[in-house]
């Protein structure tokens, strides 16, 4: 049985964004299940301002590859609304998937 991937999102949102940003985000964390994305978390740097990580389990590379492509694509209906709202748009959305290690 293959093990889920871990991915981890992070990126800094624009100071006078972070209403709209967290608002995007519930919408977004709705959408994430569509995708087969499980354990769902996501937090606030202490200690750096305005950086977010989000974390999740996709089942496959596959999976990665996709939501990777669609959270920094400017055509989603709802990931969409989060690229300008990052500071340095899309290229600032940084992905890495993690397969567990026993």
């Amino acid at each position: 049985m293959t093990k889920p991937l871990q991915i981890f999102m992070e990126y800094k949102v624009n100071k006078n964004c972070i209403s709209e940003y967290e608002q995007t985000m519930k919408e977004i964390m709705d959408v994430l299940p569509d995708f087969e994305a499980t354990n769902i978390q996501w937090y606030i740097a202490d200690d750096q301002p305005h950086l977010y990580v989000e974390m999740y389990e996709v089942p496959t590379t596959s999976h990665y590859q996709i939501l990777k492509k669609l959270r920094r694509s400017k055509e989603h209906p709802i990931f969409s609304k989060m690229v300008p709202l990052i500071e340095g748009g899309a290229d600032k959305i940084h992905c890495w998937a993690f397969q567990r290690k026993e």
